[in-house]
């Protein structure tokens, strides 16, 4: 059917727009005629008609064409300036001089720093404010040699600062990995490393500074870790048999086994009227029988392969798939005695570890002096959830992280390459300074570790709160190795009797000479249950 004229008009006339229902242009409907019809005064004029009309006065010639800048003299205003910064003189106020002794921008390289500390009076490896931490140390020690420049001096995210594995409180480290990026080259100084040294305290020392890909991370990047922690053997000597824990040990031994636990040796050796000085000294003289060697050895590999340790962490439930760590060895070396103590000593060899890893050496310790079945651990690692006590932060030693994925990438790619190349990147590797990471673990670690130790008893101390304890969070600890349901915490349900953990074993920083007085009833701990989820992967390593 033919069209109406004026429907023709309608669709043929107006300006374009956008119709609401479909992204194409349209045609706007309009009652005007078409061109053809208009009067010669309203059709478009040359521009060179006089009847033309002048749109915008100023930017375009009399002519009506945009003005152009032919036959004019070049600018060079905007000459060597980058989009968006201001050109001499330009934003700032009247009077206002322009920085002319800034220092010049030197290039960056991302690299990989190779460090080792002591923790002691330091709150934790990772920079936080207004407190001294390891990062914060090292980072200013670096902007002061000049590897940083004084433009990111006030923030470490503008250099990409990472670690390969943050360590609580008080924990020391023999190795660990910081990347970021650094100016390598500084003028005047020859060697960064020797004067980024001389510029930190003799307890952070940094062995070297590798130049690493682009893309590497210190955290993603990092393969596994290794964890030492070193216990006083006494800690493996059963309860007093007049403790706490030792009458709710005695309490749980079911009808089917007859007696009570057996009281151990060393407490049937040591006078009744014993003093806590005398007891003390006894028990650094007790040297740990070859069958309960066994029997740690025994429930420490309880700990290897992939399991969940929802109960070794805070704040994690069964359900959290990040609770999932893989172990790939624990070892127990043999006893060593220094001075008049022996010193037992446990490597955890694992991909990753979450946040309060001394967890695990509290269930192996706990479980083996109370005689309490290895299968216990299997338990812990089910849905119900119980409560750990920590081990002290003081016997806890980041040995090194590792990274054998990337130093096979990179192997690749050296292949081609000489040392004087460019694109030529060394692998991460401890050994090549071993030897004085050795003489800083005996004096900045060890010496220190058992000089605290002698002098305050922190370990027996620990073991004291631990066996005082009447509540029914350690009932785990039993003669039949199962969790009871009168030790499951049910969510949302305030515990009668809670353990209450004491502040002064996160602590490795005592007076430097002189007795310590480690206090029975110091500050309790008040834990965080409620960090998220980003805020605890940060705090894990």
């Amino acid at each position: 059917m033919a069209e109406d004229a004026s429907t023709t008009r309608k669709r043929a006339g107006g300006p374009d727009i956008l119709h609401p229902d479909s992204p194409k242009r349209v045609k706007l409907a309009t009652d005007e005629p078409p061109a053809a019809s208009l009067p010669s005064s309203t059709l478009p004029t040359a521009p060179g008609d006089p009847a033309a009309p002048s749109k915008s006065k100023g930017k375009r010639d009399a002519a009506g064409w945009a003005k152009s800048r032919k036959g004019k003299e070049k600018s060079t205003k905007n000459v060597g300036r980058r989009r968006g910064t201001k050109g001499d003189g330009e934003g700032r106020a009247p009077g206002e001089e322009a920085d002319k002794d800034k220092a010049p921008r030197l290039p960056k390289r991302q690299c990989a720093l190779l460090i080792g500390f002591c923790g002691t009076g330091c709150a934790g490896m990772q920079i936080q404010p207004d407190v001294r931490t390891i990062e914060g140390v090292l980072f200013d020690a670096l902007v002061r040699a000049g590897a940083v420049s004084q433009d990111n001096a006030d923030d470490p995210v503008k250099v990409n600062l990472g670690r390969a594995a943050r360590t609580d409180a008080g924990v020391h480290a023999a190795g660990n990995v910081v990347s970021m990026k650094l100016i390598t080259q500084v003028p005047g100084v020859p060697d960064l490393v020797v004067a980024v040294n001389a510029l930190l305290p003799p307890e952070v020392r940094v062995w070297g500074c590798v130049r690493v890909q682009n893309s590497f991370n210190a955290r993603l990047s990092c393969d596994s870790r290794k964890y030492t922690y070193f216990f006083p053997s006494y800690l493996l000597i059963p309860p007093r048999p007049t403790s706490a824990l030792y009458k709710t040990l005695r309490d749980q031994v079911p009808p089917s086994m007859e007696g009570t636990p057996a009281v151990h040796p060393f407490w049937e050796g040591l006078p009744p009227d014993a003093s806590k000085e005398d007891e003390l000294r006894g028990k650094r003289e007790w040297r740990v029988p070859s069958d309960v060697m066994e029997s740690l050895r025994a429930a420490a590999t309880k700990f290897e392969a992939t399991r969940n340790f929802h109960n070794f962490t805070l704040g994690r439930e069964f359900s959290d798939r990040s609770t999932q760590r893989h172990m790939k060895k624990i070892e127990v070396a043999d006893p060593v005695v220094y001075g008049n103590t022996e010193w037992i000593s446990v490597m955890f060899h694992g991909q990753s570890f979450m946040l309060h890893q001394r967890k695990m050496m509290a269930a192996l310790v706990l479980s083996c002096r109370t005689r309490t079945p290895p299968q216990v651990i299997d338990e812990l690692y089910g849905p119900r959830q119980v409560f750990i006590p920590k081990m002290p932060s003081l016997g806890l030693l980041l040995e090194h992280p590792i990274f054998e994925s990337y130093n096979r990438k990179i192997a690749g790619v050296n292949g081609a390459l000489t040392l004087d190349d460019a694109d030529f990147r060394p692998p991460i590797d401890f050994a090549v300074h071993q030897t004085q990471i050795d003489a800083f673990k005996q004096a900045q670690i060890y010496d220190r570790m058992r000089d605290i130790e002698d002098r305050g008893g922190v370990f027996d101390a620990w073991v004291r709160s631990v066996d005082a304890y009447a509540g029914n969070d350690l009932l785990w600890l039993n003669p039949k190795g199962v969790i009871p349901a009168a030790a499951v915490i049910k969510k949302g349900t305030r515990r009668t009797n809670a353990f209450r953990e004491k502040k002064q074993f996160d602590v490795t920083d005592y007076a430097a000479a002189g007795k310590i007085e480690v206090p029975e009833n110091g500050e309790e701990e008040v834990e965080d249950v409620d960090m998220d989820k980003a805020t605890l992967a940060d705090m894990e390593g």
